[in-house]
């Protein structure tokens, strides 16, 4: 039924253009069919029985038109060679595809069937159909100017009937993948997709099930390998399904000692490996479950603390992750940065008047402008960067609008930057906050901040000095400041 349904959609999409074919032309360019679409009944193969052709043939490569431009198939603050506080735009960015939202999102959500097939898709999870995909991604981030990408183990590659076959799947895929990578486009970090499978409804490392945990932990030794082979710069675990859903039935202190032996054990292996990249976790507060045990920046960096992990682990932030937890994503960059674990960044956002994961495209200048005060506090995010964790809205169905969404976010964080950068070189606003911590720049303040000054001293000056005065914070002045950049 599902496949029949797949393949009526997939013929009246054709008939209907979806992104290719298109009427309309936006400055010269038109959307044309891929060379071989996968309903033509050809495999239009090489000898080797390889699918060949151009998956994105009406889409030229990106480029930089500047703020005037009204290509939307262009970038109008995003100039990667430009420098800007004596770096290029594409070192502070380290920008990446998202392998699962771009090449296996489709549109579903808990009340709607799928509304996207892409031309070449042939409705199968078959490995020929997983390595056409993975050929249409390295297209795509080379007509996008993107050299990094990220991936989901299953994502790139299908399940098969046993861990073995699973596992031969993927090292199939992979081997596609390093050849396609080649010396231009980097691994920016891999993952276990620990939370589709039913195996996992009760968590992976925090599952009630020890044969669940042993697959868990298996599947991520492989994805571990898989990363290192691909030369990841990171590997992150996110922990979907690692909470609970009642504590009535659950034993909160066995589970979090499971989920700190299983990345014990994952950081005994990535050393063991020799995989030099960084392994990162995303907070997310729920979604699947009610409770997620890494529900923000602080719970993760306390869980690493306590468990003696705080040296090995550092901190994928994803923006709606962190407003879900009820926080902003600069509260949440901040915590990170301050505790010395900001590591990589999810970059999306949610919708304020929906309580769950929207995944949109971050298109909002002012946040964007708040995240690059962090990431340029912080020096950088190599070897991490910003991922787009982020997807179509369900009514977005043509192949160009992928290329949109990634050239509107990529613009978003470009022009945050520039905005960041001239906020510095003003320095009305760092200036701001110097002066209202002045009086911390005294004897005593540096007493205090050295941890010398004692009750017994404070009381003193408190009796010399009476009330104190107490002077504005100045916060609609340094808003005014703020805005005045963007």
């Amino acid at each position: 039924m599902v496949d029949e349904w797949v393949s009526i959609q997939h013929k009246k999409k054709k008939r209907e253009g979806m992104g290719w074919g298109l009427k309309t032309k936006r400055e010269g360019i038109t959307a044309a069919p891929p060379t071989c679409p996968a309903d033509t009944g050809s495999d239009c193969g090489s000898d080797s029985g390889e699918w060949e052709g151009e998956f994105f043939p009406g889409i030229p490569k990106i480029e930089y038109e500047g703020p005037s431009s009204k290509n939307p198939l262009s970038f109008k603050w995003y100039n990667a060679e430009e420098e800007i506080l004596g770096e290029k735009m594409k070192d502070w960015m380290r920008f990446s595809v998202a392998f699962w939202h771009t090449f296996r999102g489709t549109g579903a959500d808990p009340f709607g069937a799928p509304t996207k097939t892409w031309p070449w898709e042939d409705g199968t999870n078959s490995l020929a159909m997983a390595k056409r995909r993975l050929r249409a991604n390295f297209e795509f981030l080379e007509k996008l100017g993107v050299e990094r990408w990220c991936f989901h183990d299953r994502d790139i590659a299908p399940e098969g009937k046993t861990l073995e076959e699973t596992n031969a799947n993927l090292d199939e895929v992979v081997a596609l993948a390093k050849e396609l990578q080649g010396d231009k486009i980097h691994l920016l970090w891999g993952t276990a997709q620990l939370f589709l499978q039913p195996r996992y409804m009760h968590g992976a490392a925090t599952s009630s099930e020890l044969g669940v945990y042993a697959y868990a932990a298996a599947q991520v030794k492989k994805a571990m390998e898989v990363t290192h082979h691909l030369g990841g710069e990171n590997y992150v675990f996110w922990g979907g399904r690692e909470g609970y859903q009642s504590l009535l039935n659950t034993d909160m202190e066995r589970e979090l000692n499971h989920m700190a032996r299983f990345m014990e054990a994952a950081v005994a292996y990535k050393k063991k490996i020799g995989f030099n990249g960084t392994l990162l976790i995303e907070p997310k507060p729920q979604e699947p479950t009610k409770h997620q045990y890494d529900w923000d920046a602080a719970t993760s960096a306390n869980f690493l603390r306590k468990y003696g992990l705080i040296g090995e682990f550092k901190l994928n932030i994803e923006c709606n992750h962190a407003t879900l937890a009820g926080h902003s994503c600069h509260h949440e960059l901040e915590t990170a940065r301050i505790n010395g674990l900001l590591g990589n960044i999810d970059a999306n956002s949610g919708d304020p008047q929906i309580g769950w994961d929207t995944d949109q495209f971050l298109m909002d200048v002012a946040e964007a402008t708040l995240v690059m005060q962090t990431v340029i506090k912080n020096g950088g995010l190599a070897p991490g960067g910003f991922n787009f964790d982020a997807k179509l809205r369900r009514e977005s169905t043509d192949v160009e609008d992928l290329f949109i969404a990634h050239i509107a976010g990529m613009d978003t964080l470009a022009r945050g930057l520039r905005n960041a950068a001239k906020l510095i070189e003003d320095g009305s606003l760092s200036d701001l906050v110097r002066k209202r911590y002045q009086s911390f720049d005294s004897e005593l303040g540096a007493a205090i901040e050295s941890g010398k000054a004692d009750f017994e001293l404070l009381e003193k000056k408190a009796l010399e000095w009476g009330e104190p005065k107490v002077p504005s914070g100045k916060q609609e002045l340094a808003e005014m400041i703020f805005q005045s950049a963007l």
